[in-house]
């Protein structure tokens, strides 16, 4: 096991210094008075992978999205590089260098691929060409299509344009959120081999994953979620050979569709 498997909140403080990204004794909900994240904490070095992995209704797409400024935070504090930015408003997390994926509704289907990419950059539109060039080269299939309606996609290739378009800010952290739910096995080994490709070309990466066992394969590292709380943080090895671990999580995780 990693030194921060099972972390207290002091601990994951002391491991954290540093960070790329941190998020400090989360406590957020959709509704008043119902919390969702109940102290929840996670930190990203720069250059990692980090997976979110847990249960049915663990608070995991409601983490990355405290993360985004999109869910009301009632306790605790998300930090990018040392700024303050918890609870800001996505447009800024934007232009700070944070990019975000939902699992769905992602893409704007009645527009082409071109323009997905071109509302992605809308902060910044003089750089699109070096920025759909770069894209263009984790996703060919966006400059060979780029004038294909989204909505003519197969769901692989949507996700392939969701994933772009958060990349033309050039942002040093991508939020991903079940990027590989409800596609073929095909894709979604495609989604991960592009994951690793992403995280080469300089981005750090967090990724909420049905697939735990897929995701745990390629990330530096890994939280369990359970009922808002972190239950497990280690190395996602450790977490695949942990037998606590495979035996509450791993064994039903794998075809678990829901967050």
């Amino acid at each position: 096991m990693t030194a921060d498997f099972d972390a207290t909140a002091e601990q994951h403080r002391q491991l954290s210094a540093g960070a790329l990204l941190r998020a400090d004794t989360l406590v957020a909900g959709y509704v008043p008075g119902v919390d969702i994240l109940r102290g929840c904490n996670l930190y990203l070095r720069e250059g990692e992978i980090v997976a979110v992995i847990g249960p049915n209704g663990a608070g995991k797409s409601t983490l990355l999205k405290s993360l985004f400024g999109l869910i009301p935070i009632r306790g605790g504090a998300v930090t990018l590089r040392d700024d303050d930015i918890t609870a800001q408003p996505a447009h800024v997390l934007v232009k700070k260098g944070v990019g975000y994926v939902p699992q769905t509704q992602n893409v704007f289907q009645s527009l082409t691929i071109e323009e997905n990419l071109q509302m992605g950059i809308y902060l910044r539109p003089k750089s699109f060409d070096t920025r759909f060039a770069f894209v263009s080269e984790l996703f060919p299939l966006l400059s060979d299509r780029r004038g294909v309606k989204a909505g003519a996609l197969s769901g692989g290739e949507r996700q392939m344009v969701a994933m772009g378009r958060a990349l033309m800010m050039d942002p040093s952290v991508l939020l991903l959120d079940e990027p590989s739910a409800g596609l073929s096995p095909m894709y979604q080994d495609e989604v991960f081999i592009r994951c690793k490709k992403i995280n080469a070309a300089g981005v750090s990466i967090v990724m909420v994953e049905q697939n735990a066992r897929r995701c745990l394969q390629i990330c530096d590292r890994g939280y369990v979620l359970d009922q808002g709380t972190n239950a497990y943080t280690a190395s996602g090895t450790a977490l695949m050979t942990d037998p606590k671990v495979v035996e509450l999580y791993l064994g039903t995780l794998a075809g678990s569709k829901e967050k």
